[in-house]
């Protein structure tokens, strides 16, 4: 069974900066795309970033220019850099993983999520 596992949130200033981790353990066939979504309180989840195997990354307008995707395959790790933090970017940061199992079934898993605050 896939398993992901976020880290790095925190709090941070204003103008700050975090990078969030997201380790996977588990075996799986092939991947179609990886992504962090992000969910304030009293708010529906969102896409916040997003990067498929074949295609374009793409981002929420909000997070443009501000934020970077990366990911290690061979750690199995994705990674997201959060810079210009702003008191709007606060929420729980989720991991996700759109993927094939090795049965060759489409499959999709969510981190336990991690929360970010920024306050001055």
């Amino acid at each position: 069974q896939l398993r992901l596992v976020e880290s790095g949130g925190g709090f941070v200033q204003p103008g700050g900066s975090l990078t969030l981790v997201c380790a996977a353990s588990g075996s799986l066939f092939d991947i179609h795309s990886i992504g962090w979504f992000r969910q304030a309180l009293g708010k529906e989840r969102e896409l916040t970033a997003s990067m498929p195997t074949s295609g374009a990354t793409t981002f929420a307008d909000s997070v443009k220019g501000r934020f970077t995707i990366s990911r290690d395959n061979a750690k199995k790790t994705v990674y997201l850099q959060m810079d210009s933090l702003n008191p709007e970017d606060t929420a729980v940061y989720y991991c996700a993983l759109d993927y094939y199992t090795l049965g060759r079934v489409r499959d999709f898993a969510w981190g336990q999520g991690t929360q970010v605050t920024v306050s001055s």
